[in-house]
């Protein structure tokens, strides 16, 4: 082997090691996801897209949203604050945007399509089944449900509508029209707990509990054409990306990975009660065991040889120790909590479970 040769084998490896790193920093650092305290209301709530209702008197604003892979600050604030009574839970969420236009009309289109606020939730934090819902300027809607996400084969039930349903928008400016500065428009939604509960294991209120939640603001860069809002093109006649901004970061271009969502408890206190919240412990392995997940199934699918070592690492100055079992139908990745003495397991198709073993 020449000397060349030699510092070029050199060069090579020291480049894979540098990857490799790199990939494993990106893999083993989830930031924290957002949370939010939701308070009981202390009186009901008129449905008109404005959150001037007693109720709404004091209720605390989510953070502005930041661009969905937790870098870029958007060119547009966004935010949203919740609150829930017996019968529903209430959003609202406040969009700035100079120029506010829609042209969808009809009821589960994609509205995304236009510009939109959407809502993202996971009662049970398995993953699975979980509620997507999406309103553009036009008080048009979609709600649909997910079998569990499109990455795992995911079936979408696109004919699942919320029944009692209440939505309202309000546009501090005119609604297509291309001949002035809007300031903002603002969205209220209530949805019944009949529909929200319909895919938790549990029928009760969540009340002192959480769930996982996210939401994200789908934005277009426009042009005006002949007077009227048009999205804005690439020299190919093509449209340009569309920005996706949210509350609580996902990492990558992708609104469908629960795992990463934020967490939002339900306080059956009132607005003026000062509480505090953290996320429980489990939830920390939690993201790591999915972390995990994502960057090994393929390598744990063509896997024959049996043993798989996924090594450890230290979460709240305790060591995790992942294992992958394989069994007839499939596979799981799980770990024991010594937090809660909890066996936490993902299985094949992204589901989370857990149960208590013996001590």
């Amino acid at each position: 082997m020449n000397k060349n040769t030699s510092l070029k084998l050199i060069k090579n490896r020291l480049l894979l090691l540098c990857i490799m790193f790199l990939g494993c920093f990106s893999i083993f650092s989830q930031e924290t996801p957002k949370q939010y305290i939701a308070y009981f209301a202390e009186d009901s709530l008129s449905i008109d897209g404005k959150d001037d209702d007693e109720s709404w008197r004091g209720v605390k604003w989510t953070n502005y949203f930041i661009d969905i892979e937790g870098e870029k600050i958007p060119k547009y604030k966004t935010r949203v604050k919740m609150i829930w009574d017996a019968k529903y839970l209430y959003f609202f969420a406040k969009l700035v945007e100079p120029h506010v236009w829609g042209d969808i009309t009809k009821r589960d289109a994609v509205i995304f399509h236009n510009n939109d606020f959407e809502i993202f939730v996971d009662p049970t934090g398995d993953t699975h089944n979980y509620l997507e819902f999406e309103i553009n300027a036009l008080n048009t809607v979609w709600d649909l449900l997910l079998t569990k996400p499109y990455g795992q084969g995911g079936t979408v039930i696109n004919n699942w509508d919320i029944k009692g349903l209440k939505t309202a928008v309000d546009v501090k400016g005119t609604l297509n029209n291309s001949t002035d500065v809007d300031t903002y428009w603002t969205v209220e939604i209530a949805i019944p707990w009949s529909a929200l509960l319909e895919t938790s294991h549990s029928k009760r209120l969540p009340a002192n509990k959480f769930w996982r939640m996210n939401f994200s603001r789908v934005h277009w860069d426009h042009s005006i054409e002949n007077g009227s809002y048009q999205k804005k093109k690439d020299d190919n006649g093509r449209n340009l990306p569309e920005y996706n901004w949210v509350w609580s970061p996902q990492g990558v271009v992708n609104m469908h990975k629960p795992s990463k969502w934020g967490y939002v408890y339900f306080s059956d206190k009132k607005v003026a009660d000062d509480f505090e919240w953290e996320i429980p412990k489990d939830e920390y392995i939690k993201w790591y065991l999915y972390d995990l997940y994502y960057s090994t199934r393929n390598k744990i699918w063509k896997n024959t040889e049996g043993t798989i070592e996924l090594g450890s690492k230290e979460i709240l100055e305790k060591l995790i120790v992942p294992k992958v079992e394989k069994h007839l139908t499939g596979w799981n990745i799980w770990a024991t909590s010594p937090f809660t003495n909890k066996k936490l397991i993902i299985r094949e198709d992204g589901k989370f479970s857990s149960y208590e073993t013996k001590k």
